[in-house]
């Protein structure tokens, strides 16, 4: 582990939700996909909450910015992919 943790908004924990799933670098990553990434974390602990800031943090490694700096249409189309996924689920 180690590199990750370099990106924007990949902390400790977060490098380390993203070992578990067999994501170790940033082309890992990107070929995961952000929604895959964080599906794959959401099930590997359905009762750990993680939430849709997440999924903006992950797709915003992959892009290389700051969560909060996202543009709202690509928030709004994680969102709804989100929702979708939340919805399947039940």
């Amino acid at each position: 582990m180690g590199q990750l943790k370099t990106l924007p908004n990949i902390g400790k924990k977060m490098e380390k939700h993203l070992s578990e799933i067999g994501v170790s670098t940033l082309n890992d990553l990107k070929k995961m996909g952000a929604l895959e990434a964080w599906r794959r974390i959401r099930a590997k602990d359905p009762q750990k909450d993680c939430c849709i800031c997440a999924l903006y943090a992950l797709e915003g490694a992959i892009m290389g910015i700051r969560w909060h700096e996202l543009p709202e249409k690509v928030k709004e189309a994680l969102r709804e992919k989100a929702n979708e996924e939340r919805t399947a689920s039940f």
